[in-house]
């Protein structure tokens, strides 16, 4: 796992080290064990390590063979290297580390840009082709590891997070209208390529792009989800044990791909339990496993701790247990923003950013739950949406998702920031109608799964984790296992209240407590119920000059929702103050300080 920058001139200018430098200055944390930069002709490459796998000098990036002058600079983890090591060995290629990044520079000398639908796991990465003068890029299926990029003033910039390239110098920070329209609306996902800035884009999820010397960007897909029922059908049980093994294959790739001990993020909720069970089940022993917790408000609790300690009892993990107290967590918000390359509302954000710091003292690597209510239809949404079979597709899914409507939408965002037409409404709307899916829900998952599990909580996982040089790994999202449960019923996924086949796995394995509990969500209590020096820190923010003069907000919404703090929640119980004083923060901290520099 690492941090990864660079730029592609096009106008005859060579690329300074200097302003590589600028650009790995914001990914710094990522990859704290080692730097490194390529320059070669048009090009210059920037890496930060953090080493996981091949620990030695070998595996240093930027990765240059010298015969063919292919240069790479990787974030990622590929899990099923050491066979494709092995078939390039049977082919003539000779290795001079025993990591993923020369599996990765030599499989694309020897098949071509083709090769990443052989690549199973996370990653982002560029190569540079001297050969005919081009930049390849490619992003991983689930969009787990993320790249921003950026076309102006000649050249092609890209960068881990959107500080990188804005460091550059030579990208502007007007904001997008339509990226607006998406961030209020969709609980702040921003779905590929588009970003809340006009001038940043990021690397669509499954897709590789391949930018030339005229300055042409061209994008090829390489994989899509299909979520339609096989050939041949399956009982229920041959279902859960297919599940079964997928799932069991997942998690060991996880935890033996790599040179350094690997965790687990234990919440207390059936996701995380399940993967310690299914460790222990597969003879790991001396787990360390990890739980945080908040401060309780009269609305909600603020820790699970009361699930999690069963499981580390059980399987007898090395059990971590952090409480934040709020005077802590509010303290602490600003430095998890910071850690933001997009504004992210989840309130589990700051949750796992403390959660990061301290797991980072133990380890280097751990496996967390995120993806599998996306994947088997954990959330209360789901089996409401599926009810609703006299609706059309875009309301039947908007009514119970979108955080607002188009009209509050416009309520709330300043005229000058409008767009035209609804473009989420849009977007969404084309989405469910291009979804290879039988059924409904099928659709929507597949929408969830490839579109907005990406941005929430799937970026929100990389950024807090990686802001401590921690590398998370998300067994759920294993993109064979995706294709399998894409593939089950999906009144089979939503039985029992949802995530059905987890279930039948998890029992006998983990406490029933855990299976049979009521579905929780990382609770962060402050954030959602808004009261006392919360408040006092939202008003500060909204009410600030900084946020007068950029005008983003209508004064009358926010007036509205600072005296009504409490009173304002989304389709999917999200505080709509807390949502627009995160935008208006991180737009000060990432925005307002480049425009000064």
């Amino acid at each position: 796992m690492c941090g990864i920058c660079g730029i592609y001139r096009f106008d005859s200018t060579a690329p300074e080290q200097g302003l590589l430098r600028r650009m790995l200055a914001p990914i710094e944390k990522r990859g704290p064990d080692d730097e490194g930069i390529h320059l070669q002709g048009p090009v210059g490459l920037g890496h930060r390590r953090l080493s996981i796998i091949d620990l030695s000098a070998r595996a240093h990036q930027p990765m240059v063979d010298e015969a063919s002058g292919l240069a790479i600079v990787y974030n990622g983890s590929i899990y099923n290297y050491p066979a494709l090591r092995e078939e390039l060995i049977g082919l003539g290629h000779q290795f001079s580390s025993n990591g993923d990044t020369e599996v990765i520079l030599r499989a694309y000398a020897q098949w071509g840009e083709s090769f990443v639908s052989r690549l199973a796991g996370m990653f982002a990465f560029a190569i540079w082709d001297p050969r005919d003068q081009s930049l390849f890029i490619a992003r991983d299926r689930m969009g787990v590891k993320p790249l921003y990029f950026s076309q102006v003033q000649g050249a092609f910039l890209f960068g881990s997070n959107t500080q990188s390239v804005l460091a550059s110098g030579l990208v502007g920070t007007e904001l997008d209208p339509v990226g607006l329209h998406h961030q209020l609306t969709l609980h702040a996902v921003v779905p590929a390529p588009t970003t809340i800035l006009s001038q940043v884009r990021k690397v669509r999820p499954g897709f590789t792009m391949r930018v030339r010397a005229d300055g042409t960007v061209s994008e090829r897909r390489y994989w899509s989800l299909q979520a339609r029922r096989p050939a041949v059908a399956r009982t229920d049980e041959e279902w859960v044990e297919a599940i079964h093994e997928a799932l069991k294959l997942s998690v060991k790739r996880r935890k033996d791909i790599a040179d350094v001990p690997v965790g687990v993020l234990l919440s207390g909720g059936l996701d995380s339990s399940l993967l310690v069970g299914l460790l222990a089940e597969a003879g790991y022993e001396n787990l360390k496993t990890f739980t945080v917790g908040f401060d309780d408000q009269p609305e909600e609790k603020g820790s699970e701790f009361e699930y999690s300690d069963p499981v580390a009892e059980r399987f007898a993990t090395e059990h971590y247990k952090f409480h934040v107290p709020n005077n802590e967590l509010i303290d602490r918000l600003p430095e998890a923003i910071d850690n933001m390359a997009e504004p992210m509302v989840g309130q589990d954000a700051i949750g796992f950013y403390l959660l990061g710091e301290q797991v980072s003292r133990e380890v280097k690597v751990v496996q967390s739950g995120q993806g599998a209510d996306e994947v088997f239809g954990g959330y209360f949404w789901y089996p409401q949406m599926h009810e609703a079979r006299d609706e059309a597709d875009l309301p039947r899914f908007a009514s119970r998702y979108f955080d607002r409507s188009h009209e509050d939408w416009l309520a709330t965002v300043d005229s000058r920031y409008h767009p035209p037409g609804d473009p989420t409404s849009a977007l969404i709307g084309s989405r469910l109608a291009d979804s290879l899916g039988d059924q409904f829900i099928d659709r929507v998952l597949q929408l969830d799964v490839t579109t907005l599990i990406v941005d929430d909580p799937v970026k929100r996982v990389d950024n807090m984790t990686m802001a401590w040089g921690l590398e998370a790994r998300v067994p759920f999202l294993d993109h064979e296992l995706v294709e399998l449960a894409a593939s089950m019923p999906p009144s089979l996924k939503l039985r029992d209240g949802g995530k059905y086949a987890l279930k039948k796995i998890a029992r006998g394995l983990v406490p029933d407590s855990v299976i049979d509990r009521p579905k929780g969500y990382f609770p962060v209590p402050a954030l959602k119920f808004v009261r006392g020096p919360f408040l006092d820190f939202m008003c500060d923010i909204l009410n600030s000059q900084a946020c007068r003069e950029r005008g983003l907000f209508k004064r009358a919404m926010v007036d509205k929702l600072l005296s009504e703090p409490d009173q304002h929640f989304t389709k999917l119980q999200g505080s709509k103050l807390w949502h627009i004083a995160l935008l208006e923060l991180w737009l000060q901290k990432h925005i307002d300080t480049v425009r000064s520099a």
